[in-house]
C-alpha cells in the first residue's frame, strides 16, 4: 500500500522567554515550582509539534537548559551537572585541552583552531558577520574531568521523562523521543585524570549508559546526539587521512555500541550533523567518508543534515550505499543554517530523492539539526510548518 512520508525533526526547539526566565530562577523559586513550570512548557511544545502535524514529537531538549535564546551548546552542556568527576574551571570554552591520545593517535585541537576557523579567520572575529558563535555575555567556564566519571543526573533524568510522558497522555500521542548526548560527543572535556582519550570515552560511555537504558526502559524512543562523528574531522589540525580519521571515529562508534549493548535497536534512532555554527563549513568531511560508519551503529533510526547547502548533493551517496534491512533514514530536509524558510514544494523535491532511492516507508522527514537556539522561534517554527507540508506534498507525488 502507498505510505505517507512521516516527519519529525532532530530535538533541540525554540524555548519560551518563560522557560529562559525559569532556569535563571531556579533556585529562587525552588525545585518543585521548576519542575511544574518546566512540565506545563513540555506540555505546551508537544501541543504545538501536534498542531503543526509532526508525527514523532519530544519534550524540544526543555530539560537541556539554556540561559538565553541562542545558544548552540545546550545538546552536550546539559550532561555537566550529570556527570561526577567533572568541574567547571574557569578558562574559555574554546580553549579546553582534550585527553591525550595513544602514540600514532589522532588528537583534538582547541575550537579556535578549528581549520574552517583558520581559513576563515577574518569571518569568524568579525560579530557581526553571522559566522561567530553568539556571545550570551556570561562567563565561558568549561569542564574539566578531574575524577572519575560518574553518572548523578538520575533526578533531572526522570523530571525530563514524566514531563514528556505526561505531555504525550494528554496530548493523545502513543510516542515520543528523548535526546542525549553519545560517548564520542560527550568525552571532549578538558582532562586531568584519565591517561588517554579512550580511558575517558569507554568512562563516559559506561555513565551514560545509565541515561540510554532509563529513556528504553520508560517506553520512549533514545536519540543519540553525534555531531562528533562528522565535525571531529575539521577539529584535527593537520588534516588527517580519510583512512586515519575513520579509525579514530570507528572507536567512538564502538564505544556507543558498548554502552547501548542489549537495549533494542527498534527504540534507538542516531544523529550526526558537522555543527550546528553559522560558518563557511568547507573543511567538512563529504557524508561518502562517513556514511558506513554511521550505519555500524546498532539503531533503527539514522539523521542527517541534507538541506544545508553543503551537503544538499549528498543524497546521492545513497544511490550506491544500501540502507541495512528495517532501517530508517532522516535526512534533514529543512535547515538551520539560513533564516529562508523552505518553500514546502522544495521539502517535497528533497524528500522524493530519498524516497525513490530507500522506498517511502524508509523515509521519515526532519531538520538538519536542531532548530531551538540557532533561529529564531518564529522561524523556527515556519520551518516545521513547511517540513509538513511539504512531506503531505511529497506523499501525494509517491502516490500516498
Amino acid at each position: 500500500m502507498p505510505h505517507r512520508i512521516l516527519t519529525s525533526h532532530v530535538g533541540s526547539l525554540p524555548r519560551p522567554d518563560s522557560l529562559i526566565a525559569l532556569s535563571h530562577r531556579r533556585l529562587a523559586i525552588g525545585q518543585e515550582a521548576y519542575d511544574q513550570g518546566l512540565a506545563d512548557a513540555v506540555a505546551a511544545v508537544v501541543r504545538r509539534q501536534q498542531e503543526i502535524g509532526i508525527d514523532v514529537v519530544n519534550n524540544g531538549e526543555f530539560g537541556h537548559p539554556t540561559g538565553q535564546r541562542y545558544d548552540y551548546g545546550a545538546w552536550w552542556s546539559y550532561v555537566f551537572r550529570r556527570l561526577g568527576g567533572l568541574e567547571l574551571a574557569d578558562v574559555s570554552l574554546r580553549a579546553v585541552p582534550v585527553a591525550q591520545p595513544k602514540p600514532g593517535g589522532l588528537a583534538l585541537g582547541r575550537f579556535l583552531d578549528r581549520r574552517d576557523r583558520v581559513l576563515f579567520s577574518e569571518a569568524y572575529a568579525d560579530p557581526k558577520s553571522g559566522a561567530s558563535l553568539p556571545e550570551t555575555g556570561e562567563s565561558r567556564s568549561a569542564p574539566v574531568c578531574r575524577g572519575p566519571i560518574t553518572y548523578q543526573g538520575q533526578d533531572a533524568l526522570q523530571r525530563d521523562i514524566a514531563a514528556l510522558k505526561a505531555a504525550l497522555a494528554a496530548a493523545g500521542i502513543a510516542d515520543g523521543f528523548l535526546n542525549a548526548v553519545a560517548p564520542g560527543s560527550c568525552a571532549r572535556f578538558g582532562n586531568e585524570y584519565y591517561d588517554t582519550d579512550e580511558e575517558l570515552l569507554y568512562a563516559c560511555a559506561d555513565a551514560m549508559r545509565e541515561e540510554y537504558r532509563a529513556i528504553v526502559d520508560a517506553g520512549l524512543i533514545l536519540q543519540l546526539d553525534d555531531p562528533a562523528v562528522a565535525e571531529s574531522w575539521d577539529g584535527i589540525s593537520p588534516e588527517p587521512s580519510v583512512e586515519d580519521y575513520r579509525r579514530f571515529t570507528m572507536t567512538r562508534i564502538e564505544a556507543l555500541n558498548y554502552a547501548i549493548r542489549g537495549l533494542p535497536a527498534d527504540r534507538i534512532r542516531f544523529h550526526l550533523c558537522w555543527g550546528s555554527w553559522h560558518g563557511p563549513h568547507v573543511t567538512d568531511i563529504p557524508l561518502a567518508d562517513i556514511a558506513g560508519l554511521m550505519l555500524a551503529v546498532n539503531a533503527s533510526g539514522y539523521a542527517f543534515e541534507a538541506a544545508n547547502v553543503r551537503h544538499e548533493h549528498e543524497w546521492r551517496v545513497w544511490e550506491t550505499l544500501a540502507l541495512p534491512e528495517g532501517k530508517v533514514i532522516l535526512p534533514g530536509v529543512v535547515s538551520h543554517a539560513t533564516n529562508v524558510v523552505e518553500h514546502p514544494e522544495l521539502v517535497a523535491d528533497r524528500i522524493v530523492r530519498f524516497a525513490e532511492i530507500v522506498g517511502p516507508r524508509n523515509v521519515i522527514a526532519s531538520t538538519d539539526c536542531g532548530l531551538g537556539g540557532r533561529v529564531h522561534p518564529q522561524i523556527a517554527w515556519a520551518k516545521l510548518g513547511s517540513l509538513v507540508h511539504g512531506a503531505a506534498l511529497a506523499s501525494q507525488r509517491l502516490g500516498a
